[in-house]
Parts: C-alpha cells; structure tokens; sequence
C-alpha cells in the first residue's frame, strides 16, 4: 500500500481527489523498451493505478482462478459478447482469443483508478475507438542500442527471434503518431514520473531525443547489416 501523510489520507487518495477523473491508460512500445516493468511499477503499490482482469479463451493454467486471473469464457460467450460490444479491445491469438471487458474499465473508473493496459498498437487503437478520453502513451528506447542491449540482454533469443522483434518494431514505430504522448525509457523513475504527470496534471513530457522515424531508420540499418539472412523471406 502506499504511503500516508499525517491526516491519514494516502499520497493517492490525496491526487484522486484532486484530479478525480479516472481514464484507461494505454501502453505501447517495442520490445527491448521496458513497457511491460513500467506497468507494473505503475501498479505497485499504488491505489490510484491497477490492471483490468482480461477474457480469454484459453484454459485455466495450474493455480489461476476465474474472475482473478482472468474471466474464462468458452468461444460461443467469447462471441456473443463482442457482438454486444462488451470488449473495449480483443484480438485472436494463437487460435484463442482475449479480450478487455469494458465491465473493468467502467467498475474501476467509479474506484477513481486508472486502468493500465499493456497492449499492443492494435488493440490501442480499438480502446481509443471505443473510449476516446483513454490516454495512450508510447514508451520509446533512449537509443536502438540500448534497445538491442536490452534485447540480447535476455540470453535466451535467438538471431532470428530478434529479427522478428525489430521487423515488428518497424510497423509498431508506424502508429506513434496516432498516441496521446511519447515518453522514453531511458531512466526508469523518470519516465514514471513523467507518465505520472500526464495522467494526473496533462503535462506534456519531454521531446525525445530521437524521434520514431530516426528509430525506424537505425533499425532497419541494423536489420539489413546484422540480419539478412533471417528476414529476406519477411521483408
């Protein structure tokens, strides 16, 4: 839990109260950006920020519970409610499907919470439809380097895995102009509290450094000099 001043009230209960409208955040990025740590820092500690419970198709693993995990629904009710509308984003993946219950979003916007999605472009342009006052945000790397680092850095990727990763980056880096905001992951608190400013105060943050076509360019230079092979039947 977060911590409380001398009246009792938490440093979120505070803000909240402040600025009590609460939106979906949505977050994007490349891989190697951090996207997916800074949601949970987001969330951590914090009851102003909290993940929605997602649906899907797949079946329950060891230990995960309905309702808690996620909601498990069967194919025909995952059906019938997107033809209700009731998903703010869904896609299909590897023959299962998953999806965001605006039932979440709506529950938590009356806590005055701010849901964070981790997602990809795609479903960030079906929130922003479904719910224009949704705040996306795009989390750039500081540098392509720092971002292949980060990348090699897991030991466990393949060349041609990376490969595929900056082939995606490439059409991902595409939709930035379509986000609220860019911020980059360069010092990890600092781009919390710059994300921090934008929900809670409007605050633009920073230009970057290097813009998101400055990005594409160093990434398709290094695809073609460090990864020919594995992406010329891709390209």
């Amino acid at each position: 839990m977060s911590g409380r001043n001398g009246t009792g009230i938490s440093a979120d209960e505070e803000v909240a109260g402040r600025f009590p409208r609460a939106r979906p955040l949505v977050l994007a990025a490349t891989s190697g950006t951090g996207k997916t740590t800074i949601a949970r820092r987001l969330v951590d500690g914090s009851d102003r920020y909290v993940f929605s419970i997602s649906a899907t198709t797949r079946p329950a693993r060891p230990g995960e519970r309905d309702g808690v995990d996620y909601h498990f629904l069967d194919e025909d009710d995952f059906e019938r409610r997107i033809e209700a509308g009731e998903f703010v984003e869904w896609a299909r993946v590897h023959d299962r499907l998953y999806g965001t219950p605006l039932s979440e979003i709506e529950s938590e916007a009356h806590r005055g919470r701010h849901v964070v999605l981790d997602i990809d472009v795609q479903g960030a342009r079906q929130i922003k439809k479904a719910i224009p006052d949704a705040v996306l945000i795009f989390v750039l790397p500081p540098s392509v380097d720092i971002m292949m680092v980060r990348l090699k850095r897991r030991g466990t990727e393949a060349p041609e895995n990376i490969a595929r990763r900056l082939l995606s980056a490439l059409d991902e880096l595409k939709a930035v102009p379509d986000f609220d905001y860019v911020v980059v992951n360069d010092d990890l608190d600092e781009c919390l509290a710059e994300i921090r400013l934008i929900m809670e105060e409007g605050q633009e943050p920073a230009a970057p450094e290097m813009d998101a076509e400055d990005l594409r360019a160093e990434i398709a230079r290094i695809l073609d000099s460090e990864y020919g092979p594995y992406v010329q039947d891709e390209r």
